[in-house]
């Protein structure tokens, strides 16, 4: 028994065929019953009409129950009145397994419920297009850097030393009474590989430990993160800009009935096209205070400090494409950002704001080049240099200026999306309270 998928149902129109699948929903009218059947390629409602097929077939369709899953042939056509719409007359429906009553149904629940149920959520419409649409931009980030010489090199999930300090680390045992942590980014890997392929990206799981309860925090998510050698930050602001432009059409091309499911307005994102505006932290310091000024913000800004979600959000509202944050304070960013020549207390630093408030998916900027002044910066931070010996042999043997950023993709989806939680954009989220399903 053959399987045709119902992706491609075009392809079959007038012939006998089987589809293997899950029932979605059903309804009947005196001697017709509808079927919706899933497949994981899509949802095709099915007619079965009484007079044409056996007793057997029609009590199979009375008494099947939602997400039970199915076989059914029969013989698909185009909709009498949908252009590009296809339906299916059903001969035969095999039971495969009959659910009893499904806890997922079309009326509402709670998020908690919801996530409770997150392994049967996913089967929803909604899930699955974002989901569909996750699957594209992880496609396309690979696409992207495979089609611009860029080499994939894999970077180590345990680590001795964290990468932007230890309070957001997860430890565990290692052996012989050694401590390791999970990985919050392969950037300092990436610097290695960089100075042998030269352009370079690692993609894979990052955790961090932070206590954070907001929409745009997990603690385990996936991040891309590519590294330049001799990238300076125009260089890293020029690829980012590229990058996003990149995923955004990409999306735009191939998942517009998914776009369409979550109601997204795509004319927001048919406007992400380079250049995107480039604000200097100084100039966004300022329009932070004059928002709070004008009462659009509740606290002031003060210079000097890391921008938060609101400061974030109101920024990237401003505008309708991404806008690249750049030379923040070197106090608030991680040790190694090379500081500015200019202004040695500013780093040479970006981060690109989402638009409609979406706030931060990219993180970067050109990386500390000396030796002397990277070693300093990490006896400022407390950090143990014994831990870093390697990092610091790369600014020893062929040191050049270099940069990356690193993008999460979870936030990208949420943003692409138009949704207002990033809980949505991965199968099974790990937040602060939630480790389970």
């Amino acid at each position: 028994m053959k399987q045709t998928y119902i992706s491609d149902i075009s392809k079959h129109l007038g012939e006998e065929i089987t589809i293997k699948g899950w029932l979605y929903n059903k309804r009947s009218s005196g001697k017709l019953g509808f079927l919706e059947v899933r497949d994981g390629s899509g949802i095709i409602q099915g007619v079965v009409s009484k007079k044409d097929v056996t007793d057997e077939t029609w009590e199979s369709t009375e008494r099947v129950t939602q997400e039970s899953s199915i076989i059914v042939t029969g013989v698909p056509r185009e909709h009498p009145k949908k252009p590009g719409v296809y339906e299916m007359d059903i001969k035969t429906v095999e039971i495969v397994n009959l659910t009893g009553e499904y806890p997922i149904t079309p009326k509402e629940h709670g998020v908690e419920f919801l996530m409770d149920h997150r392994h049967l959520w996913l089967r929803s419409r909604r899930q699955h297009a974002i989901l569909k649409v996750r699957h594209t931009i992880i496609k396309s980030v690979r696409d992207f850097f495979d089609n611009n010489g860029f080499t994939l090199c894999d970077t180590p999930i345990f680590t001795p030393a964290a990468c932007e300090g230890t309070s957001t680390l997860f430890e565990v045992d290692y052996f012989d009474d050694e401590k390791a942590y999970l990985s919050q980014s392969g950037q300092l890997y990436n610097e290695a590989t960089a100075a042998a392929f030269g352009k370079v990206y690692c993609f894979g799981p990052t955790f961090r430990a932070e206590k954070s309860k907001t929409r745009r925090h997990l603690t385990e998510f996936w991040m891309v993160e590519p590294e330049v050698a001799y990238a300076k930050l125009d260089d890293v602001m020029e690829l980012a800009e590229n990058f996003i432009s990149y995923i955004v059409s990409r999306v735009l091309e191939t998942r517009q009935e998914e776009l369409k499911i979550l109601e997204r307005d795509i004319s927001k994102l048919e406007a992400i096209v380079p250049p995107f505006p480039r604000l200097q932290y100084d100039d966004a310091a300022k329009m932070l205070q004059q928002a709070h000024a004008e009462g659009k913000l509740e606290n002031r800004f003060e210079w000097g400090g890391d921008l938060g979600a609101p400061d974030e959000t109101y920024i990237s509202s401003q505008y309708d494409k991404p806008v690249m944050v750049h030379r923040y304070p070197a106090e608030v960013k991680a040790f190694y950002m090379e500081p500015d020549p200019q202004r040695p207390d500013l780093a040479l630093c970006v981060d690109v704001l989402a638009p409609e408030g979406y706030g931060e998916v990219i993180g970067g900027g050109e990386r500390m080049s000396s030796h002397e002044l990277l070693l300093q910066r990490i006896h400022e931070h407390n950090l143990p240099p014994e831990a870093f010996d390697w990092y610091l042999d790369l600014r020893k043997y062929g040191s050049v200026p270099h940069g990356g950023f690193g993008m999460g993709i979870e936030r990208c989806v949420t943003w692409l999306c138009g949704i207002d939680h990033v809980r949505e954009t991965i199968p099974f989220p790990r937040m602060l309270y939630r480790l389970k399903p």
